[in-house]
């Protein structure tokens, strides 16, 4: 690897911060994550309810047919119960590892505050702060630190190539660090945007690269260049160990406030299929003037599916979470084979 093309090599392929340009990027990032989950379902309901009135007026569907309506409520119905039971199911899975003996309870405290412990001498401060978006705003301020150390510990080396190569990383750390920096000082934890700022931030790129640079390259670096790739290396891992704690306990919550709202919704949507299949139960057909019929039926059914409209909005979020954070450490699934600027192959090692 030669230093003409150090952009390039050194280049993330993580999931770094402002890595979205294109309006429908933005858009598709919006409803996955940013957008808040509720609004998502409403939107969907809606988009249901809307959907089968301009159906009925373009004369494609009716709802005069009686057996058809009644078939329908009743498979409603029976989906909305099979829907409730398996979100009650989740919810006691999630509650499940909620529950630990005192043993179990001591050692999780013990390593947490062990973790709390090497953050604190990791960031020169007395201790850790209690709140989470604090904590990885820390980190962030730490990695950057350690990043602008060492572009000051290697500039005065006499090897050009390495130099260029470290400063080059330096430079997107610190880019990274200040736009990560920024969205968590106007953020809370309890909303999404602290654990979507976490889960963006590039830190499994970066300690690839550091460790790289550090096993490659450790005997032409300084001694001050080589203790600060160590720290370097060592915050990068705590903080990706505080992300996966943090993003753990914040989709626990997702899941239970889901399955509270589940609920909620559930019982008024087996109402509304209820009484969809009323509606049709008199001997004279449909109790409702016709003019209304597409309207009002569109309502219920747009009650009836807000509990899958909750499910969806939630899973999606869920789901673009875990996707992005699959792997702990340097392993890489979205990286393609022949990407990156470092190629190893079995005795590379060896003189």
């Amino acid at each position: 690897m030669g230093s003409s093309e150090p952009d390039d090599t050194l280049e993330s392929y993580g999931t770094d911060i402002g890595s979205q340009t294109s309006s429908l990027a933005r858009l598709r990032e919006w409803v996955l994550v940013e957008a808040n989950r509720l609004l998502i379902a409403a939107s969907i309901s809606l988009f249901v309810f809307v959907f089968f009135l301009v159906l009925s007026e373009l004369g494609i569907i009716s709802f005069v047919n009686d057996d058809s309506v009644t078939r329908l409520a009743g498979g409603m119905i029976a989906g909305t119960f099979s829907l409730v039971t398996l979100v009650v199911s989740i919810n006691q899975l999630i509650l499940s590892q909620e529950f630990a003996s005192a043993g179990n309870a001591q050692n999780q405290l013990a390593e947490i505050m062990e973790i709390r412990a090497d953050i604190a001498a990791q960031s020169n401060v007395p201790a850790s702060p209690a709140s989470p978006t604090k904590l990885l705003e820390l980190l962030v301020e730490t990695i950057a630190v350690h990043a602008s150390e060492l572009a000051d510990a290697t500039t005065a080396h006499d090897d050009s190539e390495h130099s260029e190569l470290v400063r080059t990383f330096t430079n997107s750390i610190e880019e990274s660090t200040d736009r990560t920096r920024d969205t968590l000082e106007h953020t809370q934890f309890g909303t999404f945007t602290a654990v979507s700022t976490a889960v963006e931030y590039d830190a499994t790129w970066q300690l690839y690269v550091a460790r790289q640079l550090r096993e490659q390259y450790g005997d032409s670096l300084s001694s001050a260049a080589t203790t600060t790739v160590d720290e370097l290396i060592e915050t990068l891992e705590l903080f990706i160990t505080a992300r996966e704690h943090f993003k753990t306990t914040y989709l626990q919550r997702e899941l239970t406030q889901f399955s509270q709202l589940t609920i909620y919704c559930g019982v008024p949507a087996i109402l509304a299929a209820m009484t969809i299949g009323l509606l049709y139960g008199g001997f004279s057909g449909a109790m409702i003037s016709g003019s209304y019929q597409p309207y009002i039926i569109s309502g219920l059914i747009a009650i009836v599916v807000s509990p899958l409209s909750l499910l969806a909005s939630y899973i999606l979020r869920t789901a673009a979470v875990t996707r992005r954070t699959a792997s702990i450490g340097p392993m890489l699934p979205q990286k393609a084979p022949e990407e990156g600027p470092f190629e190893v192959s079995y005795g590379d090692d060896m003189d």
